[in-house]
């Protein structure tokens, strides 16, 4: 069993990822690891927050680690949110008051494109990767569902007619911009094991 900490505070990702990545990876978060520090993510891009979080880990606490950023991404503002989804209306982190921030903002569009993406960063003895997953989709014009977090009540991805707070937990690990990056990471992880 492979042994990997997750560079997050947010038990609604641990529990996504540990339902995605499976049983044979032991995943730690960071409370586990004692680290009650917010990680900066001063960064511009996605790619360069989830390696800020990464390295923080290794640097800190010397173990394999990985990060992620997640990102929605809306045409019609310019790809607003984006890095600052967490905290689009403020720096507390209120999923609601996010999302009816960005529900003020569209009230002239209707069902306008967007996508989520997530980048996620490896640090795996002393290298550093990198690894997508996106979703594309269009934004309802009132929140539906109670499963999920963050923008998931008001974004219904291509090809479905719920939003990802509808759906439950095993229908959107199937789909989501997180599965995605995950299991790209997860059969990288896989591929190193089975070729030592």
């Amino acid at each position: 069993m492979q042994r990997l900490v997750f560079a997050s505070h947010n038990p609604h990702k641990m529990e996504e990822i540990r339902a995605i990545l499976g049983p044979d990876f032991l995943l730690s978060g960071l409370d586990e690891l004692g680290c009650d520090t917010e990680i900066p993510e001063p960064y511009d891009s996605l790619v360069d927050n989830a390696m800020a979080k990464a390295r923080f880990v290794a640097r800190h606490y010397g173990c394999d680690c990985f990060a992620d950023d997640t990102g929605l991404e809306v045409d019609v503002l310019g790809g607003l949110p984006g890095v600052q989804s967490a905290r689009f209306a403020g720096p507390q982190k209120d999923s609601r008051a996010n999302v009816n921030k960005l529900l003020t903002m569209l009230s002239d569009h209707d069902r306008p494109r967007a996508r989520f993406r997530t980048i996620i960063a490896l640090i795996l003895e002393g290298r550093e990767y990198f690894f997508e997953g996106r979703v594309e989709g269009v934004i309802i014009g009132e929140p539906r569902g109670d499963g999920g977090f963050g923008y998931d009540p008001v974004f219904v991805p291509d090809g479905q007619d719920q939003t990802f707070a509808e759906m439950d937990s095993h229908k959107k690990n199937r789909i989501s911009h997180r599965k995605q990056a995950l299991a790209k990471l997860a059969a990288f992880l896989r591929s190193r094991s089975t070729a030592r």
